[in-house]
């Protein structure tokens, strides 16, 4: 679909412009954020999601996500909430990110900031492009 080379290339653009970026699998952000809380080294890999003017998460909502997930992803989408900007792409529609959070009160207050001042880009074109230029198979 292009969604992940959109998100990157609207991030290479803010690096020219003088943004500083910073761009995540959404797996490996919840990855460091959890491992984190082990070395009580939380707080600073928090600040790490914090301090890009602009961050790009990818690949948001593959799979549920836990309670302790679902407060990571809030505090970083408070916290950035009116200072700075975030893209997120993911393969479900926004209107079904709700039910990814264990906690629907949490869901709606994360997804309301949000979307609050958000541009929605909605992309439908069938076949992902890895598949149509990957190798052909023989039949």
């Amino acid at each position: 679909m292009g969604k992940t080379h959109l998100a990157q290339a609207l991030g290479h653009e803010a690096c020219r412009r003088g943004f500083s970026v910073l761009f995540v699998k959404a797996a490996k952000m919840f990855r460091h954020l959890f491992a984190s809380r082990a070395d009580q080294s939380w707080e600073r890999q928090l600040r790490k999601y914090l301090h890009p003017d602009l961050l790009i998460i990818d690949d948001f909502g593959l799979t549920s996500l836990t309670q302790v997930q679902a407060e990571d992803i809030y505090e970083v989408v408070a916290e950035r909430y009116l200072t700075s900007s975030i893209i997120i792409t993911s393969n479900r529609p926004p209107q079904d990110w709700v039910t990814l959070f264990p906690d629907p009160v949490m869901a709606n207050s994360a997804l309301d900031r949000l979307s609050h001042h958000a541009h929605h880009i909605m992309i439908d074109g069938g076949e992902s492009y890895r598949k149509k230029l990957g190798p052909k198979t023989r039949q």
